[in-house]
């Protein structure tokens, strides 16, 4: 089949390889001049999620300050928000939390085996290093994590349990002083540069015939019987497009939608809308300031989501995210919102790794993803039997893209699943239906 992807981000490239590898032809359409420009580019590195680290759960969002949830949630009067947040809040008992990570854990399973099957056929080298560890401040926040532990357990994920001196022991640059609850040692867990794998897997769609279309965005998506269509905007300095005279038209049998934010009003047009909303992620990267204090784990406070990871001579901190209406966010951020997102990274540094990143010097980085009201990605078929998405993965675990883009390709080539039938539903657009 002919394919269009919509996107060069992480989600478009690893749907371009999935669907390309079945054998379509396919061409990708993305606004930026090349892959990994929008919310990509920043991404904090972790592979993939973890019962501690998902974004939802009972430790997620469990309080409304940020300093001790990591998030800067500002609903002011928005009634959407407000239900958002509150679906999100029904994750956080323990078996509801149990039963909905159950739906995702075969598709990260998934998402572990399609990421190694690319590394083993090409030889990638993007960065990846070994070994996450989670650390939690408060008793009663170690408390509220034990259902993810339990999870660990369930799953036998490979795993150690540690208090703060043994969490010191391992990683240097954690101090036990001030004493902590504890961590968690995830050794066979994996950061890696998002951004660096997604432009190498672009050289081997180079390779293997993938059309691109880069500088282009979509206006508009068409669907008629047999075919599916997309509209270009105007190229820049194309006075005759502008005028609306002609409008550039690429057809194919099939479009995947995987434009992250952008995806919302593509959708829209064809007159499908989701709940999803657009949240700011934050991060910063700052030069190494003491080489003996720089981390050689990828350090996460569980709570509050922010991940620390060495990458070269520098580490990025990344996280605060930012929650705010659909009206406040189509703005710029206010500066003072801006400031209190980045001295939660700032903090973290300082309390869980002091001395490593020279924070003074950092270089801040600011993007929107799509996260849904159960923490869930979007993927599959749309009520347009030529229209497929693959979005909503939201900030935890970059990887969960290249399952999702397995699933994409499976739905298109009509041929078995890789993941179970309560998984499929549980990511499909049809479970916002009311």
């Amino acid at each position: 089949m002919d394919v269009i992807v919509i996107g060069g981000g992480i989600g478009g490239v690893a749907t371009a390889y999935q669907l390309r590898a079945a054998g379509h032809r396919v061409c990708m359409v993305e606004r930026h001049a090349t892959v990994a420009q929008g919310a990509t580019y920043g991404h904090g590195g972790l592979v993939l999620p973890t019962p501690l680290d998902v974004w939802f759960g009972p430790t997620f969002m469990h309080h409304r300050r940020a300093l001790r949830s990591g998030v800067v949630y500002k609903p002011g009067l928005n009634g959407p928000l407000r239900r958002f947040t509150r679906e999100l809040a029904k994750l956080r008992h323990p078996d509801a939390f149990a039963a909905h990570y159950a739906k995702l854990k075969p598709l990260v399973d998934l998402s572990r085996e399609s990421i190694a099957d690319i590394e083993r056929r090409f030889g990638l080298e993007f960065e990846q290093r070994p070994g996450v560890l989670h650390v939690i401040r408060e008793p009663q926040e170690w408390a509220a994590a034990q259902p993810a532990l339990e999870l660990l357990r369930a799953y036998e994920v490979p795993h150690q349990i540690l208090d703060a001196e043994q969490c010191a022991a391992l990683e240097h640059s954690v101090p036990a002083d001030p004493p902590f609850a504890g961590g968690v040692l995830l050794e066979f867990e994996r950061t890696a540069n998002c951004p660096l794998f997604s432009k190498l897997v672009k050289q081997t769609l180079d390779e293997h015939g993938v059309q691109f279309c880069f500088g282009r965005a979509v206006t508009a998506i068409r669907v008629e019987a047999n075919r599916a269509a997309v509209e270009l905007a105007p190229e820049p300095g194309d006075r005759l497009g502008a005028r609306g005279k002609e409008v550039d038209v690429i057809s194919a049998d099939a479009v995947v939608i995987a434009a992250g934010t952008g995806s919302v009003p593509l959708l829209a047009r064809l007159g499908i809308t989701l709940p999803l909303h657009r949240v700011r992620v934050n991060a910063l990267s700052a030069p190494v300031a003491y080489e003996e204090h720089a981390p050689h784990l990828s350090v996460v406070d569980s709570i509050k989501r922010i991940t620390m990871t060495r990458m070269h001579q520098r580490v990025r901190i990344s996280g605060a995210p930012v929650l705010q209406s659909e009206k406040d966010i189509a703005r710029p951020l206010p500066e003072a919102l801006n400031d209190e997102a980045l001295a939660l990274l700032g903090q973290a540094t300082h309390d869980w790794i002091p001395g490593a990143a020279k924070i003074s010097a950092a270089l801040p980085w600011q993007a929107t993803r799509l996260l849904s009201p159960d923490g869930l990605p979007v993927v599959g078929p749309t009520r347009h039997p030529r229209v497929f998405v693959n979005l909503g993965h939201g900030p935890a675990g970059w990887g969960l893209a290249c399952g999702s883009a397995k699933v994409v390709s499976d739905y298109l080539g009509g041929t078995p699943h890789h993941v179970p039938a309560d998984t499929l539903a549980a990511l499909h657009v049809d479970r916002f239906a009311t």
